[in-house]
């Protein structure tokens, strides 16, 4: 079994190059890793400055207008708040790759750390199912929207992710780590590696493929709802699936190649016999991936500002929906006098049956599903 050890060099100078050697028994693989002292400072200093600011503007404008809420924006609150959560353990990490990987904050700071990393990674990848589960069902089964997801029923849903995600997570607190060359272990040391990568394995599956085979199904049938419900309206369909293939592609992009190279990587450290340039291409290919999985922190708010309804569309709005009418239709009797808005039990079971006939019509579904679509 492969042996992690830190190579120091040229600490008489002053100068710490750090590198990792791969060894078993007389075989000794030495792998440069002298890149990451500049790439990674560099991409977690520019995911620190974006997710911090966008994500502090979105809780900002969400939390002054909390009685606007719906579904859509809990969860996305809640996906600015874990991304704002970890942005502010991002400067530790800029320091500790500056002064070549020493840790100087302590062995908490180094598991509340590393724990941030995973716990924000998959709490974004559950919040951003749960929000393509809401379309899914908001497109293809409107009426199943309506009576299930209430705010209620979508804040404990919020609360049961973050009960799941730290369970999945915690066990980093006990694996994350100072060595005793005063670094902050990703993983594992070395002693503790072989009960570490069973673990690893699992994450990755329960928290990765697991929700990216839910997103995949649910995108792929909203897509089919599109084609057969706007096809008179070919611009709004064009513009829909874009918006789709848009967050697929960027979901892909931020947490599929980190998990592949990952899973790799933990397999081919636990396996006898691996070339020296396996394992080298393999160890950079991970370091790389690592940073492009931590720019969710902004990219998702990114999105949000992209998607987001644009203002003063309520003043203006016509009223279609059953709810806007049982309003209108009770406003002249509250004029009149009716006591506080009250309305005698007769009109009010009349103006309720006519609400439940319109939701159940062909066409209040139709509009139902223009709704979610445009959203």
């Amino acid at each position: 079994v492969w042996e992690l050890t830190q190579s120091l060099r040229g600490c008489g100078s002053g100068g710490i190059t750090g590198g990792l050697t791969l060894q078993r028994g007389f075989l000794s693989c030495s792998i440069d890793e002298s890149y990451k002292y500049i790439f990674l400072p560099i991409c977690y200093s520019f995911t620190f400055i974006f997710s911090i600011s966008l994500n502090s503007v979105i809780l900002y404008r969400s939390f002054r207008r909390t009685k606007r809420w719906n579904a859509s924006l809990i969860y996305m609150v809640n996906l600015a708040s874990t991304d704002f959560m970890y942005g502010l353990s991002l400067p530790f990490l800029v320091g500790s790759y500056i002064m070549r990987d020493r840790w100087v904050f302590g062995d908490f700071m180094c598991r509340v750390v590393r724990f941030l990393f995973y716990f924000n990674l998959y709490c974004s990848i559950f919040f951003l199912t749960c929000i393509s589960v809401h379309r899914y069902l908001g497109i293809c089964h409107p009426m199943k929207v309506i009576t299930l997801e209430t705010k209620k029923a979508v804040k404990c849903t919020c609360v049961l992710v973050w009960i799941i995600v730290f369970a999945l997570t915690c066990p980093i607190f006990r694996f994350a780590q100072t060595g005793h060359y005063q670094n902050c272990w990703d993983d594992a040391i070395d002693k503790e590696f072989p009960d570490y990568v069973p673990y690893g394995i699992t994450l990755h599956l329960l928290g990765f493929f697991v929700p990216f085979s839910i997103i995949a199904y649910c995108y792929s049938h909203v897509v089919l709802t599109i084609f057969r419900t706007l096809r008179s309206n070919g611009f709004r369909r064009r513009k829909s699936i874009k918006t789709i293939i848009t967050i697929t592609l960027l979901f892909a992009l931020c947490f599929f190649p980190f998990h592949v190279t990952r899973t790799i990587f933990l397999l081919l450290k636990v396996t006898k016999g691996v070339p020296c340039h396996t394992m080298t291409a393999v160890s950079m290919c991970y370091k790389i991936t690592r940073p492009l999985a931590s720019f969710n922190a902004w990219l998702n708010a990114l999105l949000y500002f992209l998607t987001k309804d644009k203002g003063g569309a309520h003043c203006c709005q016509a009223v279609n929906t059953p709810t806007q009418q049982h309003a209108m239709l009770r406003l002249p009797l509250r004029v009149m006098g009716k006591g506080e808005g009250e309305v005698d039990k007769e009109t009010e079971d009349r103006i309720d049956k006519k609400e439940n006939k319109a939701c159940q019509s062909p066409s209040y579904m139709n509009r139902a599903k223009v709704k979610y679509i445009a959203e």
